[in-house]
């Protein structure tokens, strides 16, 4: 489409239908609009006047099964009204994308296969995705754009899946007529992060950013996992989600992570199985000392976690499948509590004098006034969210207490720490 046609579109409020569903809260049109002209303008100056498609792509915020993935457990994660969009157009041969803050990044499609010096950038993943899409059999193509994302990178929302999807998204719509499933394209992002960009992830932030809204995914068969999308909207039940960075240092952070998966994988070999997803719960308890034994105690404390969380997950699920939100918060806050008490993720151990996501749950714990054993009689719920050790905190606060928790977060962690955001129903898509 020309692009006088949408800066029309968006300076007349033809847009805001649109907005609606990518981005939620009317609050936030004003932004979007002068955002949305932005991207255009910036387009043009870099590549020419041309006809122009624009996409968006969501990050994602895990809900419920935190460190269950590797274990081949049960996950639910939702898409977030933050994106990554892009203005984009054909051309012949390579990519030329323009990322705002990064800059630009060139690939050369003649050639398709990993480049090992690529690992660990963005080029890679460029790449992985062309090869991917390619080998499934859609058509493929080059493609110049300009993008800019919303979903800052490091704050748990995986920007990264953002990116992969929407370059899915763009192929999708320029050369395959919008026809790509989002499931294929999340696996399609999953297979650049694992192969090009050499990052050993699962597929739970890909599906999330690509298929949209709540998304459960069962991993029992990682290689066909069951996906489920759950609709559902925090506008009903009176509800916004709170992300909050906490500002902890993520350098040497790496054996923390590592070691969650590593001690899963060690309890599981008690039984000679790979993951936790094939001991059942009866070898777990009844096997609890040969766990302390082989692998130690907090290794057992972990299988004690995925045994449970990976159960919550679905529970969670079903509960705001049925409408029961009451049902959701009393689940959530027990995955909460799992996780601070057996997953042990809220702290590092080699630095035990900065504990920035503890006291982010205490202080949220103290202004939500949870007192009550059922959250929903409280103001709001808190977790971990995540990875864990030093990231962000998650909390499901009640609409007419946002502002307070809000203010106060941003007060201990920083202005504009705390991000009020609503759960997308639409994944990646072409917007116009």
């Amino acid at each position: 489409m020309d692009a006088s046609i949408i800066y029309n579109l968006i300076s007349t409020g033809q847009l805001d239908e649109i907005f609606s569903k990518l981005y939620i809260d009317p609050s936030t049109f004003g932004y979007q609009r002068t955002r949305y002209a932005d991207a255009i303008e910036k387009f043009e100056k870099l590549f020419g006047t041309c006809d122009i498609s624009i996409f968006s792509a969501p990050g994602r915020t895990e809900i419920g099964g935190n460190h269950t993935d590797h274990q081949h457990g049960q996950v639910l994660a939702a898409a977030i009204n933050n994106d990554a969009i892009a203005v984009a157009s054909k051309c012949e041969g390579a990519v030329h994308l323009f990322s705002k803050g990064y800059g630009q990044i060139d690939v050369d499609m003649s050639s398709l296969v990993p480049v090992e010096e690529e690992k660990g950038t963005t080029k890679a993943l460029i790449r992985g995705v062309l090869a991917g899409m390619k080998s499934k059999g859609y058509a493929i193509g080059g493609f110049c754009a300009y993008v800019t994302s919303d979903v800052l990178s490091g704050s748990g929302l995986s920007s990264s899946a953002a990116f992969e999807s929407l370059i899915g998204v763009i192929l999708s719509g320029l050369y395959n007529d919008g026809n790509v499933n989002p499931v294929e394209i999340a696996k399609v992002g999953q297979f650049s992060e694992n192969v090009y960009l050499g990052k050993p992830c699962g597929l739970m932030d890909q599906m999330a950013s690509s298929v949209g809204s709540l998304c459960y995914i069962d991993f029992k068969d990682p290689s066909d996992p069951v996906i489920e999308k759950v609709d559902f909207s925090l506008d009903t039940v009176g509800y916004s989600l709170c992300i909050t960075d906490t500002k902890g240092s993520h350098a040497d952070l790496t054996p923390d992570y590592a070691a969650v998966p590593a001690e899963m994988n060690a309890a599981a070999a008690v039984f000679g199985k790979e993951v936790l997803r094939d001991v059942s719960d009866e070898d777990i308890l009844s096997g609890i000392n040969k766990i302390r034994e082989a692998a130690g105690d907090r290794a057992a404390l972990r299988a004690i976690h995925f045994m449970d969380e990976t159960k919550r997950a679905q529970m969670e699920a079903e509960a705001l499948k049925a409408g029961d939100f009451r049902r959701f918060l009393q689940v959530f806050k027990k995955s909460a509590d799992s996780s601070f008490k057996y997953l042990q993720n809220v702290y590092t151990t080699h630095d035990i004098t900065h504990q920035n996501v503890t006291l982010g749950i205490a202080v949220s714990e103290l202004v939500l006034d949870t007192d009550s054993p059922d959250p929903a009689d409280n103001s709001g719920v808190v977790r971990v969210h995540g990875g864990g050790f030093a990231g962000t905190i998650q909390a499901f606060v009640k609409n007419d207490h946002v502002e307070d928790y809000k203010k106060t977060m941003n007060a201990l962690f920083g202005e504009g720490s705390c991000n009020v955001l609503k759960i997308r129903s639409i994944g990646c898509v072409m917007v116009i």
